[in-house]
């Protein structure tokens, strides 16, 4: 099987290990259902290789074709192509998908908890850790945290973005934060434009920010090098 033949996955938590700086997961996007296409994004890999010289301590690749226009073969373009963990950001339902994930060299699988139900959740993230990979899950509210900690999760991301209504709130991480204990890592998603919005997830509590539109759409060396020096 193509999944276990593949060289062990990379330490994606010691990676994105709390610091004295925030870290960035710099991400491929191409299109997004709120703000359609955003990059044509031609050489994904030349993209990430800007990301990794710009400090990024990982890299997210859509893989989902109808709605983000990514495929897998963006992630093992990527794969091949930098030395920092490699995450497979997609709706992720199926333990086949898992496999594809590890197949294609991904590092970390993202979960979104709001989209499954608690044993098909467990399954998957057991079946990733079973694989050697890290799963980012993904949460939108307290009991989806509360969830989340059920699992045993050490990567914990939260959302600013509703997926049913699309709308921003830049400080829904704020207000779960605290509910995500000490040794856990914690990561800011969506609702940045600028440094100042990684500031503000910096400030309240983010270990990590995962950071898409806004590199895609402006020089990502220059743009990374102004986020990671708040």
């Amino acid at each position: 099987m193509a999944a276990l033949a593949r060289p062990a996955a990379l330490d994606a938590l010691a990676a994105l290990a709390p610091s004295e700086r925030v870290k960035i997961i710099a991400e491929v996007k191409r299109a997004s259902p709120s703000r359609g296409p955003l990059a044509e994004i031609r050489d994904p890999a030349t993209l990430a290789v800007s990301y990794e010289t710009g400090g990024a301590s990982a890299i997210s690749v859509l893989t989902e074709g109808r709605r983000f226009l990514g495929t897998l073969a963006d992630l093992e373009a990527v794969r091949n192509a930098v030395r920092v963990p490699v995450l497979r950001k997609d709706f992720i339902a199926d333990p086949y998908q898992v496999f594809e994930a590890r197949a294609a060299g991904a590092d970390l699988v993202l979960l979104i908890v709001a989209a499954l139900e608690q044993p098909v959740l467990r399954e998957l993230f057991a079946l990733i850790r079973q694989l050697g990979m890290t799963a980012l899950v993904e949460t939108h509210s307290a009991d989806e945290v509360s969830r989340a900690l059920d699992l045993g999760a050490d990567l914990i991301g939260v959302n600013a973005r509703d997926l049913s209504t699309f709308e921003l709130d830049q400080d829904l991480f704020g207000r779960l934060a605290d509910s995500i204990p000490s040794g856990v890592i914690r990561v800011a998603e969506s609702a940045v434009k600028t440094a100042a919005d990684v500031a503000h997830y910096r400030r309240s509590g983010a270990d990590v920010v995962l950071v898409g539109e806004a590199l895609v759409t402006n020089d990502p060396v220059d743009t990374l090098t102004e986020f990671l020096a708040v």
